[in-house]
């Protein structure tokens, strides 16, 4: 193999924003996440919605069923 041509790998500290932390090897020293598989909602089975500026509620009542008897 040639020399000087290879990353320096670190010990890296992978931290997600639920506080979660773990160890790994990588090019960069600290590694920031905004998900990780311990609060993404496919491995945890819970559902987080996010609600923006109301915008949730205003698709639930935009498109909610009435009370028709047609339907």
């Amino acid at each position: 193999m040639k020399q000087g041509i290879h990353p320096t790998y670190y010990d890296a500290v992978v931290t997600c924003s639920c506080g979660e932390q773990f160890s790994t090897r990588s090019t960069k020293k600290e590694i920031r996440l905004e998900i990780c598989s311990s609060c993404h909602p496919f491995f945890t089975g819970k559902q987080k919605l996010i609600d923006t500026a109301g915008r949730v509620e205003r698709f639930n009542k935009k498109y909610s069923r009435g009370t028709h008897s047609n339907r």
